[in-house]
């Protein structure tokens, strides 16, 4: 026998939208199973029945927003928090890109469900997702995620001399946080007081921690590339819309 599970856990896994949009869909009577309408929150369909929404619900999503911000120092990336700004306080139309390609109209309904697809830390700067597309979000944190994450970091070595060979590689591959090895990076030097950092995690603070271990002070970090979304000359405190050519 195989196993029954909820329809909205069944509709993430099958990548049609997250699971909150799942139980709005389903609330509205928008999901069928098998060609029947469900329309009952918590169901339980088997993984061989087939799952279909409405057009309606396509629509839906085909409305919903991706924003890329440079975020500056001093905000962070979700909620409000010892008086600093969250992020989404950026987006407003006159921070708004003037290079931005999109033909989309900035309206305040955008903001609604505009959540951070991930973590930048207040004092980072750089690029920064918000999303009210759970598909997005789901394939940029979702449990199963390798979406590479690059950064740039400006170090200074607390010894004298420079970083031994034998330390880069330990950040390349060998350190442990919170009792769990990481997984494989990509670290090379930039310049003299720079590295460049390729992540296929996040842990909180993952490459100041890092950067301790191995007796390196981050001075200044900067993300400049999701996926294959790369910040580019995205100003400063300013925002832009995700195109529809452009893919995490």
């Amino acid at each position: 026998m195989t196993e029954l599970v909820r329809l909205s856990k069944r509709m993430s896994e099958l990548g049609i939208c997250s699971r909150r949009e799942a139980d709005e869909w389903i609330e509205r009577g928008w999901v069928r199973v098998d060609g029947k309408v469900v329309s009952e929150l918590g169901s339980k369909v088997l993984p061989h029945q087939k799952v279909s929404v409405e057009r309606q619900a396509a629509a839906e999503q085909s409305k919903r927003v991706t924003i890329l911000i440079n975020k500056p120092v001093g905000y962070v990336s979700g909620q409000a928090e010892d008086g600093y700004q969250p992020a989404i306080a950026l987006v407003k139309p006159e921070t708004r890109w003037t290079e931005d390609a999109v033909q989309t109209q900035f309206h305040p309904t955008q903001l609604r469900s505009l959540v951070p697809a991930g973590r930048l830390d207040i004092d980072s700067v750089g690029l920064l997702v918000l999303t009210q597309d759970g598909r997005v979000a789901k394939h940029l944190i979702g449990q199963d995620t390798s979406v590479e994450k690059e950064y740039l970091v400006r170090v200074q070595y607390s010894k004298p001399g420079r970083l031994p060979d034998t330390e880069l590689k330990r950040l390349n591959h060998g350190l442990t946080l919170d009792g769990k090895a990481l997984l494989p990076a990509k670290v090379s030097w930039q310049n003299e007081d720079q590295l460049r950092f390729i992540l296929r995690e996040g842990k909180k603070r993952q490459i100041r921690r890092m950067c301790d271990m191995v007796g390196l002070k981050v001075i200044g970090l900067k993300r400049v590339r999701i996926g294959k979304v790369r910040l580019g000359n995205l100003p400063e405190g300013q925002w832009r819309y995700l195109r529809e050519d452009e893919q995490f």
